[in-house]
Formats: C-alpha cells, structure tokens, sequence
C-alpha cells in the first residue's frame, strides 16, 4: 500500500510540475493580437494557433490528473488515521478539589484563614 501510496505522490507531483511549466509557456489573451498583425507568431512550432490548443489541452489533462491525485491521497490519508470515538474533554485531567470552608472569603485565592494567636 505504501508504494502505491507513493506512486500517486509522485505523479501528482510530477503533473503540478508540469503544469507550472505549460502555464509559464502560454501566452495571455493579449499575446494573440501581435500574433494577428505578423509579429513572427506563426513561424512558432505549433503554427499560430495550434499551440494555444494544444497546451492548454495538456494543462487541462494534468489539472485533472492532479485533481485525481489529491482525491486518491486524501482518501486514503484518512484511513490512516486512529478512529478514535468521543471526546476531547473525556482525556482532560481532573480538577482540583475544592475548599472544604464554603465561605466566601475562603475562595479568594491568597486569602488563608487567620489562625489562632499562638499563647
């Protein structure tokens, strides 16, 4: 299970590294306009527009194998985990007993009650 585990963070990774790369590569919508008016667009390795298909064909393809991915890690990532039952609370430590004088001066914290004068 570990190595598929694995597996997936790999090619998730390697699809987001990908995809960084083809949107760095991709004109804006702006770009298309010089290409227009034969500022040297179409001697491009894909031709004028061609490129624009094709690559974000293939950010598309790897946006959804990286979405795949992530889907697969989390579903398996939550079985991975303890199932614990109740609450939080149940664990917290007990709290200190209270003061067996129920008066009000004796819950002011500091406030110890007089002692006897010594004879």
């Amino acid at each position: 299970m570990s190595v598929i585990l694995t597996l997936v963070l790999v090619v998730q990774m390697l699809s987001a590294l990908g995809m960084i790369g083809l949107v760095l590569i991709q004109h804006g919508k702006g770009a298309d306009m010089g290409a227009a008016f034969g500022s040297g667009g179409s001697g491009s390795l894909f031709g004028a527009t061609g490129g624009a298909n094709f690559l974000s064909r293939t950010t598309a393809v790897l946006a959804a194998v990286f979405f795949v991915c992530t889907l697969v890690l989390a579903y398996y990532g939550a079985g991975l985990r303890p199932s614990a039952s109740g609450s939080v609370l149940e664990g917290a430590a007990v709290p200190a007993t209270a003061p067996t004088d129920a008066s009000p001066a004796a819950q002011i914290p500091g406030n110890t009650p007089a002692s006897s004068p010594a004879k």
